[in-house]
This record gives C-alpha cells, sequence and structure tokens, in this order.
C-alpha cells in the first residue's frame, strides 16, 4: 500500500501551456500503444505518441521482453496486422533471431528501439518521448487532453480521441473511469529482466540436450510452482531452467528462501550473448505504487545476481557469464483493469468466444494465475470493439493492452504483448475513423472498422 501522507500543501494555480494539438493521442508505446499510433496514422489522422522513456516499445525495449509470440506452433491460428509486422520487421532489420521453442521470431530489445522509431518515421506519426502523463484534460464528462511533466515542465497536449495504453489504465483511472486494482497478494508477480554475455554458445547447448526441460518442468520439484495444463503442453521442449537454483540452494550458494528463482532463458548468440533471461519472480509488487516498485527493482536486481552464480557454478557454457545488462524498469503484469462496455471471461477465452464487433482474433494462449494453455489447436477467440470502451466516465477515451476489462484467466490471455497489439491496432483505427466521421466513439461504424482493420492484415474473424 502506498505511504500514508504525512500532511499537505496547496500548490499555486498556474496556467499550462498547450505544446501540441492533435486528431488522435495515444498514451503509452508498449506493443498496445506503438500497434495504436501506426494504425490511427495509417488510417490517415494525425497521431501523436507519448511515452515516459526514451526509447518506444514498451515491454519490448524498456523491460526487456522479447519473445512477442513464443506460443505459436503448426495449428496457431494468429491475427497477423501490426503484432505480426514487429516481428517481421525486427527480422528484415536485424534485429531478431528465430526463436527457440515455437515459430516465431525472439526480438532483440535494444535492435527494437531502432525498429520502432522507424516505423514511427514512416507512418508520420509524432513521437513525444520523456515525458510523463500526469493528469486528464476534462470537459464535461469529455476527455480533451492531458497535461505532462518533464524537464520542460508542465505542459498540455490537446486531442480529439485519447487512447491509454499506459497499461495501468492512468489516464482512465484519473480521468474518473470506473477502474478495479487488483490486490497486491493476488497479482501476477513482476520480474526484473537480464542478460548475459561470456556465455560459450556450444557449451551451454549441448547442456541444454543433455538435459532437455519440457513445460512438465514449470511444475516440477525444481520449480515449486503449480501449473494447469491441458496434458498436451507437457512433453513439449521449454527453454526453462530450474536445476541450477535448486543445486545453488543445496550447495549454499544462494540462499534458502530463494526459491522463486527459476524461468525462462530466450536466445544465445555467437557473440556469447544469452538474453530475455526471465528467471527472477516477485510477490506483492504494486505497480501502480512507487515505493513498492523501488523494492522491487533493488530486490530483483539482487536476486538477479544470486541468479548468475547459480549459473556460473552449475550450468555448462556459463562458467565465465557475466551480466551484461538489466531491463530499463521493472516488467508489471498486473495492476488496473479497466470497467469496459464488454468484459471478457474465462469461458470466452476458453471457448472460441465470437463477437459482431470483433476487432481481431488471438489464439487459445493462456500464461497466469497458475494456468498454462498453449494454442497447439488452432483454436482461437476475437476480441470485441466493445472491451475497448470504458463503460462510464469519460467520452473521447479509448484503452487498449493489459488494462481492458476481464476477468483473471481473461486477463492471463489479453495481458501478453501479442493480444495487447491486436487490441491497439483496432483501438488506433477506431480512434481513427471515429475522428474521420465526426462520430463518438461509441457510436462508431465497426463496419467501417472492420473494413479498414481487413485492410491493415488483420484477421478479424
Amino acid at each position: 500500500m502506498p505511504s500514508a501522507p504525512l500532511g499537505q500543501i496547496r500548490e499555486p494555480a498556474r496556467s499550462v501551456d498547450v505544446i501540441r494539438r492533435t486528431d488522435v493521442l495515444v498514451v503509452g508505446s508498449g506493443p498496445a500503444g506503438l500497434a495504436a499510433a501506426l494504425a490511427a496514422a495509417r488510417a490517415g489522422v494525425e497521431v501523436t505518441l507519448v511515452e515516459r522513456f526514451g526509447c518506444l516499445g514498451g515491454n519490448l525495449t524498456a523491460v526487456g521482453v522479447e519473445g512477442m509470440a513464443w506460443y505459436r506452433r503448426e495449428q496457431t491460428v494468429d491475427a497477423g496486422g501490426i503484432a505480426r509486422e514487429f516481428e517481421d520487421r525486427a527480422a528484415a532489420m536485424g534485429a531478431a533471431v528465430p526463436e527457440s521453442q515455437s515459430l516465431s521470431q525472439e526480438i532483440d530489445s535494444e535492435g527494437f528501439k531502432v525498429v520502432a522509431d522507424v516505423l514511427v518515421e514512416e507512418a508520420g506519426v509524432h513521437p513525444m518521448l520523456h515525458r510523463l502523463v500526469v493528469a486528464p484534460v476534462l470537459d464535461g464528462d469529455a476527455l480533451t487532453g492531458v497535461i505532462t511533466e518533464s524537464k520542460a515542465g508542465r505542459e498540455a497536449i490537446l486531442a480529439r480521441r485519447i487512447i491509454d495504453a499506459s497499461g495501468d489504465a492512468d489516464i482512465a483511472h484519473r480521468a474518473g473511469v470506473p477502474t478495479r486494482l487488483t490486490p497486491p497478494e493476488e497479482m501476477l508477480a513482476a520480474s526484473v529482466m537480464f542478460h548475459l554475455s561470456g556465455v560459450a554458445k556450444r557449451a551451454f547447448l549441448d547442456g541444454i540436450q543433455a538435459d532437455p526441460q519440457t513445460y512438465a518442468d514449470w511444475a516440477g520439484q525444481e520449480s515449486g510452482w503449480q501449473i494447469e495444463t491441458t496434458g498436451a503442453e507437457d512433453g513439449l521442449f521449454s527453454p526453462f531452467l530450474g536445476k541450477p537454483f535448486a543445486r545453488a540452494i543445496e550447495a549454499g550458494v544462494i540462499p534458502a528462501d530463494l526459491t522463486t528463482i527459476g524461468g525462462t532463458w530466450g536466445a544465445i548468440h555467437d557473440t556469447g550473448e544469452l538474453t530475455y533471461l526471465n528467471l527472477i519472480h516477485l510477490e506483492h509488487i504494486d505497480g501502480t505504487d512507487p515505493d513498492s516498485l523501488t523494492r522491487g527493482e533493488i530486490a530483483g536486481r539482487r536476486q538477479a545476481l544470486h541468479a548468475i552464480e547459480a549459473l556460473r557454478r552449475f550450468t555448462p557454457g556459463c562458467e565465465r557469464a557475466r551480466l551484461r545488462n538489466f531491463g530499463m524498469t521493472i516488467g508489471i503484469r498486473d495492476t488496473r483493469k479497466v470497467a469496459c462496455r464488454y468484459d471478457l471471461t474465462e469461458q470466452d477465452v476458453r471457448g472460441q468466444a465470437r463477437f459482431e464487433d470483433t476487432i481481431g482474433i488471438y489464439p487459445q494462449f493462456i500464461d497466469g494465475y497458475g494456468v498454462l494453455v498453449l494454442p497447439l489447436t488452432g483454436r482461437y477467440f476475437q476480441l470485441p470493439y466493445r472491451n475497448l470502451l470504458p463503460r462510464g466516465g469519460s467520452r473521447g477515451l479509448l484503452v487498449a493492452g493489459r488494462s481492458t476489462g476481464g476477468d483473471r484467466i481473461a486477463h492471463a490471455a489479453t495481458r501478453n504483448m501479442s493480444c495487447c497489439a491486436v487490441l491497439g491496432q483496432g483501438a488506433g483505427v477506431a480512434a481513427a475513423l471515429s475522428v474521420r466521421a465526426g462520430r463518438d466513439l461509441d457510436d462508431i461504424d465497426i463496419v467501417a472498422v472492420q473494413a479498414e482493420l481487413t485492410r491493415q492484415g488483420v484477421r478479424i474473424r
């Protein structure tokens, strides 16, 4: 919980300069926000993209999550569109390699910073980095802009339509839209991602081949996790690392209480880099509480050093490994959910839900809250436009990404980066066509939205 206030001060009233007016303003440039901005610009309107860090990409770059579609198998049915374009463009620009366990690309988190820059420039999106959005601008019940803070001070950006792709529903929440914050004790664990250099590739891969791990090992004795699968996943190869940390605890190399260290590696390069180490899982970290985030960042980095020592001792090829870098910020999976016109349910994501207002599809891939279901059979569900529309509060606002409405198991599906990109592309097209037609977001021509999404390469049914 946030610290209790020690008193109050009163800020003086002040005027804030309006530094930009735009058709569509997207707040947050993760997979959802970046897709939304590109889609809106390609649909023919002026788009501004605001980001608090110095790069675009969110989880892909700032956090260091490089596996965008590690679920993809031969039978998987995907939406395509910008979500797939991220992978393909990164590969074409030398910023991706084939992913180790799936038919997808492992996107280089550093290289994708440049890929995102190029995509935005080509689409004509106006990027505004290093600006933190701190407040909405309201005109009655209409959201008309945002206030930002930066080295330039306090500034205002006004827009005809706004897309909240902050991940934490920051704009929606501050504008009075009904939201639900998951209690910290129920939140999915946060992670501090890191990358290594100095790994002997051949020795590492020989060790993996000598003792290959499967998805069943996620729920093995070394992990201590309880994972529900369909059973079909259990025998498939997974780049899972658990045994080195169990051995390190037994040998007294790392503290006995660090039983949550374990997880997956991403790619091993000829240069000796072992990337996207998703090994640190921190419970009860609230991504909306800066004190909680501070604790998580510090604890995560400390645990990562323990993990590296365990890898050096007990993983072939890692004897001379050294830390290359951490992600720029901790990875958060779960905070606020917006109450939307339609909130997705567990039955929807497990039962191949179909909707007349579909804006895209997503394979039956569920990862979270102790459930792992991979899309091995071609099953998929549709994502409704109503899932982007807040149920109450401000007009002129759409929500895209992991904060759209849904229950726990629905969130375990839609929180994934590739689904966030599908939601973002739908939001971007809807916002653009709303501006062009002069119609409110809740009165939009959904057939026109679907036609534009199809033109942009999205499978909607």
